[in-house]
């Protein structure tokens, strides 16, 4: 007896909590909307997007010139550059050519404004460079999506399992209720030596099974609202009331194998073109670059300024003949990680098909169970209203009818997490199949 009042003191003080937080109601449209916009890691998959553009950007060099602007400026008495700091600034005179003065000159300042431009001609490797930053940006933009879609996925799950929460909730207040109503019952019948005590104390303790397990349903339904809470990133952490109920979801399905443009695997074939322009860049370096070059350049004895100018232009032909032999091992690196991606491409196509398999399997079973699950409903139900009306006039033993009422609680809460299985194995079915 101890015991029930303490389970009861501690269940209305749980109530007492549960209800003293806000209870928020929220469909399901509204959950993937703020997932959509505020979950962690959607962004993080936008930002790892942005990085690979980025690096893509940075293959423009191959292309675009490179442009630099400097002003530098000296004082000297060495002959060479006295001299030829005179020449570019073109106020040589003849005095200049003086033996003692070319061998021992003055101090003289030198300015230089200088603008240079570097323009890349043929660069190969450059260019398979940036064939690979492509893939691999496009890659990560399909990577996103799939992210977006297994967030959706997820939202459709949770969203799920907080339905189911309440309808465990649900089952076990209306068990209470009869619990009770049985216990009242009983606690009349042992006043008028009807039952004894023992029926009494087993009755009692159906009483406090059902509270704990009432108990367990709420925290239940805390512990998926604050999942939910943290898919859409709200830290207020509320307790969430779903605007509609579980129920079956028909949906038409048309599953045959995986297909190779899902996102994700698409996004793996880009990674394995990556890999393939990389290996021949790397088999590329070994020819060589032509590269433009020009230069238009200031020269003054003040700081910034320019009385003499004079410009330089042409082209460069190089060619690293042997760098001992690093180009050769970085080259066999690429060429086994583009190997290795095309190895990883099929197997991940090969899983996803299993996968696929196994949840097909598991929905025909989710759809078997739940038509067996709907007649043992209906049965342990027409038991307990059969026992309950029996017990009433005295025709019923206690335990018989406590086990009617265990097992049809049982069936209502197994009934409601067939469906959950049911329909959440035709989400993941038309997730493994998304386009």
């Amino acid at each position: 007896m101890k015991t029930y009042i303490y389970i009861s003191l501690l269940l209305v003080a749980f109530t007492t909590s549960v209800q003293a937080q806000e209870l928020v109601p929220i469909s399901k449209l509204d959950v993937l909307q703020k997932v959509s916009e505020n979950n962690t890691t959607i962004k993080i998959s936008e930002k790892e997007f942005n990085a690979a553009k980025a690096d893509f950007n940075q293959t423009n060099a191959v292309f675009l010139p490179n442009i630099t602007a400097s002003h530098t400026g000296f004082a000297t008495t060495n002959p060479l550059m006295a001299f030829g700091s005179k020449l570019n600034q073109e106020i040589l005179t003849a005095t200049d050519f003086n033996p003692t003065l070319l061998n021992n000159p003055s101090q003289i300042e030198n300015y230089a404004t200088k603008f240079e431009i570097q323009q890349p001609l043929i660069n190969v490797d450059g260019v398979y460079q940036r064939k690979a930053a492509k893939s691999k940006m496009e890659a990560m933009s399909l990577q996103t999506e799939r992210t977006q879609e297994y967030l959706a996925f997820e939202v459709e799950k949770a969203y799920m399992q907080l339905q189911l929460a309440y309808k465990g909730v649900a089952v076990l207040e209306k068990a209470l209720v009869a619990a009770n109503s049985n216990k009242k019952l009983a606690d009349n019948r042992f006043k008028q030596g009807y039952l004894q005590r023992a029926d009494v104390l087993n009755v009692e303790v159906r009483v406090s099974d059902v509270q704990n397990q009432l108990q367990m349903a709420k925290s239940n339904v805390q512990n998926a609202s604050n999942y939910l809470s943290f898919l859409m990133n709200d830290d207020q952490y509320v307790i969430y009331t779903p605007t509609d109920s579980l129920t079956i979801a028909v949906t038409t399905l048309d599953v045959g194998n995986i297909s190779e443009n899902r996102s994700d695997i698409k996004a793996m074939h880009l990674a394995t073109n990556a890999y393939e322009a990389m290996n021949k860049a790397d088999k590329m370096a070994f020819l060589p670059r032509l590269n433009a070059f020009g230069s238009y350049e200031l020269y003054d004895d003040q700081v910034f300024q320019g009385d003499a100018n004079g410009y330089l232009f042409g082209a460069q032909l190089s060619w690293d003949v042997f760098q001992g032999s690093k180009r050769f091992g970085k080259a066999q690196k690429s060429k086994a990680e583009f190997e290795k991606s095309k190895l990883e491409y099929n197997q991940y196509v090969s899983q996803s098909q299993l996968e696929l398999n196994k949840a097909k399997r598991a929905l025909l079973d989710a759809e078997n169970k739940l038509s067996l699950t709907t007649l043992a409903l209906s049965q342990s139900e027409e038991s307990l209203r059969i026992r309950t009306n029996r017990f009433k006039e005295g025709l019923e033993k206690t335990s018989d009818l406590l086990m009617a009422e265990t097992q049809y609680s049982q069936k209502q809460l197994e009934y409601f997490q067939t469906i959950f299985e049911y329909n959440y194995a035709q989400a993941y079915v038309q997730f493994l199949t998304k386009e």
